[in-house]
């Protein structure tokens, strides 16, 4: 920020410094390792439902993004070099990364220049000389481009980088953040950020973390921001046009602000205030917000979503124009408690994603019904009863998207983000919090978000750590409820029952839920039933 609100320099910006002293050194930094037999690395990360997304063979440490946007067109494209600061995990003879922009200018390893080529979505990398084992690097691929789309609610290929009459921004989740620059684009290897953006002056330019700097150039105007705690390339957000910021003080050491349209300002001002009182209510539930500032960033879109790019959610004016408050407001929550639960503490792998979906829908549903919105945000009076019903629908809901914690495909970004790893989700939760009373449950919240926090962690984990922390063995218990294709018995209620599943129930509730977006991307208002 500028002014008063200046940010003192810390850890982000020694990194950010450590960065730029790497390239201008050729020689590698860091212990000797063993420098024979070195191997390609894997051109995927080894997860289930994206086979082809990440890389095998190193761990991003920190990416520097710089770029340029020649003009003040919302269509306008970027022109950027990233440099990736990282460690091989094996001896590497080539490696790949993630991209699919339109071009690339060059590519250097450590200083020298380095052989490359695209497949696919993969951009093959062969250094000139080979890389040891645990050895640290510096990547950089310069005048690499990318051009914003036209976006469309129904193809997320055309919403990971777009455009508005506003200016453009971005929405990489699950696996489309390579569509904007080189990345390893997998929620497993987290990262530090920072970011120059080099705009027309007159434009905004916007990233997650902390503004550090603004300064003008003639008739350009550099602008600077670092994210220092580890983030998701998946997570990044990328704005630049005609966007005005709306600062709203601190919450203790929280900077609240929000981003939107310069000409929506008076539409948005009073409306996204509600999300000092959000931190509070998430605060008081399971601990610190473990990021420097929060917000939200509003874009006159048709996204059909909402989506939580760290420090700062992302909304299309719809949810606010076309929804009643008891939608809008929930779901700000839910975007909100994804920075606990899928921000700071990432899925291992996107089979996973139910303990970002479960436990975001979780505090959003708890939330609706304290405040008198759960009927409009999911069609049922209270908590209890909504729990009912989807444990009523839960042998539909396995047979039809797969087991909460083993979605059946990724076909369509609609198969990773079901209905079962939302409401399902957050009836394994439901469930844990029956079998180990509501004490231990809160225990188990707050002991996942701080063991694992900056981390990526599994399913398995989750079952390890809830065991440890309530002193039960919970492995059977969660086990069934996350992989099973049948509904377990709801502890507390016996009374309780699985509908059965027919051909029939499957189609009617597959007709029921396809509106529902991956509202990591936030609920829709349906009933299952």
């Amino acid at each position: 920020m500028t002014g008063n609100h200046q940010p003192r320099f810390g850890v982000g910006a020694v990194i950010a410094t450590t960065v730029f002293a790497l390239v201008s050194v050729p020689a590698a930094v860091g212990a000797p390792a063993h420098p024979h037999h070195p191997s390609p690395g894997a051109a995927g990360i080894g997860d289930r439902l994206y086979p082809t997304l990440g890389n095998g063979g190193y761990d991003a440490k920190h990416y520097d993004l710089r770029l340029r946007y020649a003009t003040s067109a919302p269509m306008q494209g970027i022109d950027g070099t990233v440099t990736m600061v990282a460690r091989s995990t094996q001896a590497l003879s080539r490696f790949d990364l993630d991209f699919a922009g339109a071009s690339v200018g060059s590519v250097q390893v450590n200083g020298h220049s380095a052989f490359f080529r695209r497949t696919g979505e993969e951009l093959v990398i062969t250094p000139a000389h080979p890389i040891r084992r645990r050895q640290w690097f510096v990547v950089q691929v310069r005048h690499f481009t990318a051009k914003p789309t036209k976006p469309n609610g129904d193809d997320f290929a055309t919403t990971a980088f777009f455009y508005t009459r506003d200016g453009s921004a971005t929405a990489g989740q699950p696996n489309q953040s390579h569509y904007v620059f080189p990345s390893n684009d997998h929620p497993r290897d987290k990262a530090s950020f920072s970011f120059r953006f080099d705009v027309p002056t007159g434009e905004t330019a916007i990233a997650n973390g902390l503004l550090t700097s603004k300064r003008r150039y003639g008739s350009r105007t550099i602008w600077r921001y670092v994210q220092r705690q580890p983030m998701a390339t998946e997570l990044t957000q990328l704005a630049v046009g005609r966007y005005t910021v709306i600062r709203r003080g601190s919450v203790g050491r929280i900077r609240v602000r929000d981003v939107v349209p310069t000409r929506l300002v008076a539409d948005y001002r009073n409306t996204l205030s509600v999300e000092r009182q959000h931190l509070r209510w998430m605060q008081h539930r399971v601990g610190a917000y473990p990021f420097a500032s929060y917000g939200t960033i509003v874009v006159y879109a048709p996204l059909g979503f909402a989506l939580e790019t760290q420090t700062l959610s992302l909304f299309d004016t719809t949810w606010f124009t076309s929804y009643p408050r008891g939608v809008w407001d929930p779901v700000m929550l839910h975007e909100l408690a994804h920075h606990w639960f899928g921000d700071s503490v990432a899925p291992w792998s996107w089979s996973d994603v139910w303990l970002n979906e479960g436990h975001a829908s979780w505090y959003e549903l708890t939330y609706a019904d304290q405040k008198g919105y759960l009927q409009d945000d999911a069609g049922d009076p209270d908590l209890e009863t909504l729990m009912r019903d989807v444990y009523a629908a839960g042998d539909r809901l396995r047979a039809d998207f797969g087991p909460v914690g083993r979605p059946l495909d990724s076909t369509s970004v609609w198969d990773v983000f079901n209905p079962n790893v939302y409401y399902g989700g957050a009836l394994v939760l439901f469930a844990l919090r029956q079998q180990v009373g509501d004490a231990a449950f809160q225990r188990i919240e707050r002991a996942w978000v701080h063991r694992y926090a900056g981390r990526s962690a599994s399913t398995v984990d989750f079952i390890r750590l809830a065991s440890q922390v309530s002193g039960q063995q919970l492995h059977r218990f969660l086990t069934r409820w996350v992989y099973g294709t049948t509904t377990p018995p709801m502890p507390g209620h016996p009374d309780w029952t699985v509908d059965p599943v027919t051909p029939g129930s499957l189609a009617a509730l597959s007709h029921a839920t396809q509106s529902l977006g991956p509202s990591t991307m936030g609920l829709r208002p349906f009933r299952l039933r």
